[in-house]
């Protein structure tokens, strides 16, 4: 069977290792001290478009940037595109069809949080969500893929 656009096993490892840190970092900003780690990295980077709190807007500028928010959201993208599109140890026929159906299901439930959160919540908690809207539908993938396969290996256990 040809597995098209999936990485090897190895980088299920890798993406492993790369997502409890970073998210142990994440959660730790976001729950219990943001100041200590937001001062890290402070950049002069270049800014496509910037727009200030008193409304004006600057194009093609540098400007001063902590990186680590930026370093921490590319850190967890990559880590869940590694975990969630890594081939499993034995690639078949069921496995895709799991994959393709916790993707579509990944998809549904991704859509309902974006639709749920845009009718009932506003302002800031509104942007958060969006920010975490980033993740969800990866991170729901992932934990569906992987309850179906625990639940096919079950089975085929348990026939034995």
């Amino acid at each position: 069977m040809k597995t098209h656009f999936l990485f090897p096993n190895s980088f299920k490892k890798i993406g492993c290792i790369l997502f409890v840190p970073t998210m142990a970092t994440i959660l730790y900003i976001w729950l219990i001290d943001s100041s200590q780690l937001e001062n890290l990295l402070e950049f002069k980077v270049f800014a496509l478009y910037k727009t200030n709190i008193l409304g004006a807007s600057e194009y093609l500028v540098f400007i001063k940037n902590h990186l680590i928010d930026e370093l921490l959201t590319i850190l967890l993208m990559i880590s869940l595109l590694f975990v969630g599109f890594s081939k499993t140890k034995s690639e078949d026929e069921m496995i895709e069809k799991i994959r393709y159906e916790s993707l579509v299901w990944a998809t549904y439930f991704n859509l309902f949080l974006l639709l749920f959160n845009t009718i009932f919540f506003y302002g800031l908690f509104y942007g958060n969500f969006i920010i975490l809207n980033i993740f969800s539908q990866l991170l729901f993938f992932i934990i569906r893929f992987h309850y179906k396969i625990y639940q096919l290996n079950k089975a085929t256990h348990d026939d034995e």
